[in-house]
């Protein structure tokens, strides 16, 4: 099932990436810029949501998919960190421990798939918790202005963002504790 309506939607957040990235490359006044990108991403970050949906809902779901959904999100993620690091609005270590944290659960799932073990790294709540305070830290960044001429985007989307970072810690501890004891096992 490699194109599939929810396939397709996953694939969409990784072609997003270098649209969101242009829009901070375009002649237009920097409100505009921020709004453009911040939109794209929401749009774009639903999809995540609503491509799992889908699958279940029209009954396609694959291996293929549950692949891909992860790694693009994680595309998504690492790449609006950076943007956000180039324009000065997140800092540089909130994005090593997000974006190292990812590649460590993702070798780490990777490996456990090989052993056969990945029921100890299956997604938890706090990855969840993670996942969505950073979907909503990122486009408060992006947007970096003053939302409804009352909330403060940038000031709240750095306290979300190390929020995230800090979960992101946490959920990786939960993990590699989840998957110890399948480790000390095959070390013998």
């Amino acid at each position: 099932m490699f194109l599939t309506v929810p396939t397709i939607m996953t694939w969409t957040r990784i072609v997003a990436i270098p649209l969101i990235v242009g829009v901070f490359y375009l002649n237009i006044p920097v409100v505009e810029r921020n709004l453009i990108a911040t939109v794209m991403f929401m749009i774009f970050a639903a999809t995540d949501w609503l491509d799992g949906f889908l699958a279940r809902k029209l009954n396609q779901t694959s291996a293929f998919g549950a692949f891909l959904d992860p790694v693009a999100d994680k595309f998504l993620v690492s790449a609006s960190l950076l943007v956000l690091v180039h324009l000065q609005r997140a800092d540089v270590f909130v994005a090593l421990i997000i974006i190292g944290r990812e590649i460590a659960i993702s070798a780490l799932r990777e490996w456990m798939a090989l052993i056969g073990a990945t029921k100890s790294v299956a997604v938890h709540m706090i990855g969840k918790i993670k996942t969505a305070v950073q979907m909503v830290a990122i486009p408060f960044l992006l947007f970096d202005g003053r939302l409804f001429g009352v909330i403060n985007t940038h000031e709240w989307g750095t306290w979300l963002i190390w929020i995230s970072a800090i979960l992101t810690v946490w959920s990786m501890g939960y993990y590699l504790q989840k998957a110890i004891p399948e480790i000390r096992a095959r070390a013998k």
